[in-house]
This record gives C-alpha cells, sequence and structure tokens, in this order.
C-alpha cells in the first residue's frame, strides 16, 4: 500500500482552484458543472478537490465541514523569495495570513496562510 491522493471538500471550488493554482498545483481548466479536481503531483501523489455537492451525491447524511488545524499542507518554494511572493500572490487575493513569511530557526524562509476552507497551507524555502 501507498498513499496515493490528498482530498480537500471544498465549499467553493472556483475560489479553491485559484487559490491552489496560485501557489503551483496544475488543476486543470475550470467547468461549472464539474465538481471533481485532480491535479498530479511530483512522486505520483494527487491533490484532489471536491465540491459539497459532490460529497452529497455519494455520502449519505453528509454535513458540511469547516476548516480546522487537524492536516496542514506544505508547499515547498525554489527559493525564500518565492515563499514571500506566493504568499503575496494569495494574501493579495484574499486569502488569510495565519503566519507572514520570517527565517525560522530551523532554516527555512516559512509561511502559513489558509485556502478558502480555512485549511492551513506551509509554503517553505530552505534558507541557504
Amino acid at each position: 500500500m501507498k498513499l496515493n491522493a490528498i482530498g480537500i471538500l471544498c465549499s467553493d471550488i472556483a475560489a479553491s482552484l485559484d487559490f491552489y493554482r496560485r501557489l503551483g498545483v496544475p488543476f486543470p481548466e475550470f467547468t461549472a458543472a464539474e465538481g471533481h479536481y485532480e491535479a498530479a503531483l511530483d512522486g505520483g501523489m494527487r491533490l484532489m478537490l471536491d465540491s459539497h455537492d459532490i460529497a452529497r451525491s455519494f455520502i449519505e447524511d453528509f454535513t458540511e465541514p469547516t476548516g480546522n488545524d487537524l492536516i496542514t499542507l506544505a508547499i515547498e518554494c525554489a527559493d525564500p523569495a518565492a515563499v514571500d511572493h506566493a504568499f503575496e500572490s494569495v494574501t493579495g487575493t484574499g486569502a488569510p495570513a495565519i503566519r507572514p513569511p520570517f527565517d525560522a530557526f530551523w532554516g527555512q524562509r516559512y509561511a502559513t496562510v489558509a485556502d478558502p476552507d480555512g485549511n492551513p497551507v506551509d509554503l517553505f524555502a530552505p534558507l541557504s
């Protein structure tokens, strides 16, 4: 067995697609009639976004989730300046800033933003 995909339920699929595309995730073009999107990631992993309507279609008694701190996605950036650029790109369009960019004691430029559903997304790059 191997972990193959990470799925996120999205209250606003268009906003989530825009958010993750700004962070370099290669999602296909948005089609309003679709509610499931997959992007192939390096290493054979996939990131999947599903609308609440799609979830309702196969989950009996579906209840809309709210954002939480139980999982965090991490986006590796090319260099420290790219962390700052990614942070500005998504917060500039309204994504909440959880932790502005800083030079962490463990040797990385680091920042945390929230996706449209409140899930934390870390941005990082080695300092050297």
